[in-house]
């Protein structure tokens, strides 16, 4: 294989990747609290036996888009959104999460609790209790919960020490393993959910763009696959 081609391939393997990523952005568009997704092109230049170089593209890194998704109406009592910088600090069997998605509701424990059932927690990292006769609940901006006026508890609403260091894990989680620490100016929405910050209309434009991209690379190979069995058979003649 020659070095036109290894370098086509390294384009289209990278190309395949975005295209994984645009169909799984397209796919979450409705997702609370979900954040878009992208790849990287790098490019990796080598040294050749002959004094030259050259250069391929390489795609491992993803890039994600932690840019403010809107924020909806839902008048649930328990539903929260974050606007802002923040996120809500839950416990997971894996260990501690953040994520954006505010959808809550109370354990048959009474614990407040995600959509998939791990326990939201304070500032502190104890989960959040709501007491069994708890009524009228009402959370301020700062992510204090109250029922009747009187607080009951805090909803712990944190900032990664490092964002662009955190992996992402089971859609709208992620591992901050750099740490992370309380957020200075939290503002909790009661009654709100903020939506994926996806823009359908932007991925699909580009989903169109990396296809025609990936159909002349493979355009490109069949033409050189074609070239050199012509090459082959002239000399074998």
């Amino acid at each position: 294989m020659s070095i036109t081609e290894y370098t086509t391939l390294s384009r289209q393997l990278g190309l395949s990747r975005e295209m994984q990523m645009i169909a799984n952005n397209i796919a979450n568009a409705a997702t609370t609290g979900y954040r878009q997704q992208g790849v990287v092109f790098s490019e990796y230049v080598r040294q050749t036996d002959d004094s030259g170089s050259v250069a391929m593209s390489a795609a491992h890194v993803r890039n994600t888009s932690f840019e403010q998704g809107a924020l909806t109406r839902t008048g649930g009592q328990l539903d929260l959104a974050i606007e802002g910088d923040g996120f809500f600090l839950i416990q997971t069997p894996g260990g501690e999460r953040l994520t954006r998605n505010g959808a809550f509701a109370v354990s048959a424990q009474g614990d407040l609790v995600t959509q998939d059932g791990y326990a939201v927690l304070d500032a502190g990292g104890a989960p959040v209790f709501v007491p069994p006769d708890a009524s009228d609940l009402a959370f301020a901006q700062d992510g204090t919960m109250s029922s009747k006026g009187t607080p009951i508890g805090q909803v712990g609403i944190v900032q990664p020490v490092d964002q662009g260091a955190m992996v992402r894990e089971g859609g709208v989680m992620f591992r901050a393993d750099a740490g992370y620490e309380p957020a200075e100016t939290p503002r909790v929405m009661q009654g709100f959910v903020e939506n994926s910050n996806v823009d359908p209309i932007l991925q699909i434009a580009r989903m169109i763009e990396v296809q025609r991209a990936y159909e002349m690379g493979q355009s490109f190979l069949q033409s050189e696959d074609e070239r050199v069995r012509a090459a082959i058979k002239s000399m074998i003649r």
